[in-house]
């Protein structure tokens, strides 16, 4: 996608899906990798989904709608989610938007899927 500040790599393992999300995560980014991410939850149906956010400089209230919105998906199909390593803006925002009481957030290290 032209343009495009958020890339994201993917890794599967034993029905989890970690998805290690760079860059910005903001209304022009969001629209194109939720379509993306989406076609591969759907074709995995992974149990666990797990996004890592470790690398993620910047984020505005679409990333909060691009997880809420995966938050939904992965409800629907009977699966978690799980927000890695997210900074200290992003856990700001998270707070002020009172989601830490809906989605898990976890500080972990970088380590394969178990």
């Amino acid at each position: 996608m032209k343009g495009r500040t958020c890339f994201y790599d993917v890794e599967s393992l034993d029905g989890a899906m970690r998805i290690c999300l760079k860059g910005e995560m903001d209304h022009h980014n969001a629209v194109g990798v939720r379509g993306e991410i989406d076609e591969l939850i759907y074709r995995e149906r992974p149990k666990k989904l797990l996004l890592n956010m470790s690398e993620i400089g910047f984020m505005d209230s679409s990333g909060l709608g691009f997880i809420m919105g995966r938050y939904a998906l992965m409800e629907k199909l009977g699966g978690t989610l799980i927000l890695e390593n997210p900074n200290e803006r992003i856990v700001k925002i998270f707070e002020l938007a009172g989601l830490q009481r809906i989605v898990k957030v976890e500080n972990v290290k970088e380590e394969k899927i178990k």
